[in-house]
């Protein structure tokens, strides 16, 4: 959040209370753009929400705020708004399909630190569970 929403700035807080009070209200924020995101890509049928731009519609909403448009709301409720038009009109192209399977990364140093090299993505593992005989109870537990 720090580099999308404060644009790199650090939390302007200096007590405890007043950090939670900041985080509280990015987070809040975050799901607020969220929530506008989905509704808009849902108000159009086999539209991929993975399309629309969480940049567009900060900055959306930082404009509304700045220029303080919108704040009185019309008798007509509009799910779609300012910011879901925005986004709407600035959709990113599709995502690719992913065309390899999902894999154990390799460790970040080639150098081996600890022994023999063991190649962990095919490195197999024996498990056993041995199962100890407790003493016997002798009623049942109360409910």
């Amino acid at each position: 959040m720090k580099s999308t929403i404060l644009g790199g700035r650090v939390l302007r807080a200096r007590t405890p209370a007043g950090i939670d009070q900041e985080v509280y209200a990015l987070l809040v924020t975050h799901q607020i753009l969220r929530t506008a995101m989905a509704d808009a890509t849902n108000s159009h049928d086999g539209l991929d929400p993975d399309r629309a731009s969480f940049t567009i519609a900060l900055n959306t909403a930082r404009d509304q705020v700045v220029q303080a448009a919108g704040v009185i709301a019309d008798t007509v409720i509009d799910l779609v708004g300012t910011i879901g038009r925005r986004v709407l009109d600035n959709l990113m192209p599709d995502r690719r399909l992913r065309v390899n399977a999902r894999t154990v990364k390799r460790a970040i140093s080639k150098y081996n630190a600890r022994g023999p090299s063991i190649d962990r993505a095919t490195y197999t593992a024996t498990l056993s569970i041995d199962i100890l005989a407790g003493p016997a109870l002798t009623s049942a537990p109360e409910p």
